[in-house]
């Protein structure tokens, strides 16, 4: 069973997905990933997660240009959804992918040092 909320978050996955590869003209917006949304039961509020390929000058420069297109984001999101209530988006750097190269990282230094010997 899907709940509504899962619905609204894909669906502004897609229309955030879009602004960006065609309507967000921010110098500042580098090249991100959009890689997931959450939306909270009563569809007031939604999270959108986001990785930055570059630096941490790129993701802190792709935040602020994101915060700063809030309100257009916004605007946009109400006119495809048509709901009641549009959602307030909020941008959160997704950290996951981060932790897993670390860990992996972590694991080859693992393995690089195990000669495979079992005695």
């Amino acid at each position: 069973m899907v709940k509504r909320s899962d619905k609204v978050a894909e669906e502004i996955h897609k229309i955030i997905s879009e602004l960006l590869i065609k309507g967000l003209k921010d110098p500042r917006i580098g090249f991100l990933t959009i890689t997931g949304v959450k939306v909270t039961p009563d569809l007031r509020q939604a999270t959108v997660y986001f990785t930055v390929h570059g630096d941490d000058a790129a993701k802190k420069n792709s935040e602020a240009g994101l915060n700063s297109a809030k309100g257009f984001i916004r605007k946009e999101i109400g006119q495809a959804l048509k709901l009641r209530c549009t959602p307030e988006v909020f941008f959160k750097y997704d950290t996951s992918l981060d932790y897993g190269q670390h860990i992996e990282s972590i694991l080859k230094e693992i393995g690089a040092t195990d000669d495979g010997d079992d005695s």
